[in-house]
């Protein structure tokens, strides 16, 4: 475990998987039953149904994981403010499910290859709901952003990322898990997260906690 998550980054990817679980899920204990707003426009509906787009779809849970591991191996400092920045952004996400519930109107799934059964699937396990913003697109822009500020990463690593998140940015529209303009706002929460965790220093916050407990490196200065 240590090889795989440096010890400084026990507790911020705690706070992370669990404001993950609070912005997505408990939120629905509370607007389950209230009016939900459908924010499509003229442009989703000439968005083509690609259901091999589900694997896209899907594999961004793997960036999520990978990529945040790879960013918190980087510095004490830059995972502290990344992390940071997930948690101020999906409590900004979170304020907006209370205050904006949205819902959508999905494709019907009518092949039985593959591709169509994995959205079935999708489709069952996670209702039409909590879509603006985009918590697809706001993981994967902190990760992408988070690349670049690293400075032991290889270039092919940054280009990746950003190929990867504009291909997820594509999903989640192709696959009829968003509307579009859940995309713009994914990405204006997550960047809003990274100001305000850079402005405020709220990755100290982190390093004080792992100071506590005697998680935070010695002798690493951040």
């Amino acid at each position: 475990m240590r090889r795989l998550i440096p010890k400084y980054a026990y507790i911020p990817f705690a706070m992370w998987f669990v404001m993950l679980g609070v912005c997505f899920y408990f939120t629905r204990i509370f607007n389950t039953h209230w009016h939900h707003y459908d924010l499509s426009i003229p442009l989703d509906s000439q968005i083509p149904f690609v259901p091999p787009m589900i694997v896209v779809y899907i594999f961004s849970y793997v960036i999520w994981a990978v990529g945040t591991i790879m960013i918190s191996h980087e510095s004490p400092s830059l995972c502290y403010e990344i992390m940071s920045a997930h948690v101020i952004a999906k409590l900004i996400a979170t304020v907006i499910f209370l205050v904006l519930p949205t819902t959508m109107v999905r494709a019907e799934v009518t092949g039985n290859d593959l591709f169509s059964q994995l959205t079935r699937l999708i489709y069952k396990l996670d209702s039409p709901d909590n879509l603006f913003p985009s918590l697809h697109c706001l993981e994967n822009w902190i990760i992408c952003r988070g690349f670049l500020k690293c400075k032991h990463l290889k270039v092919g690593w940054k280009i990746g990322s950003f190929v990867a998140a504009i291909a997820v940015f594509a999903s989640v529209v192709m696959v009829r898990q968003h509307l579009f303009l859940d995309i713009p706002a994914g990405i204006l929460v997550g960047e809003l997260g990274l100001q305000l965790s850079a402005r405020l220093k709220a990755g100290n916050v982190l390093k004080k906690i792992n100071i506590k407990y005697g998680l935070h490196p010695k002798e690493t200065k951040v």
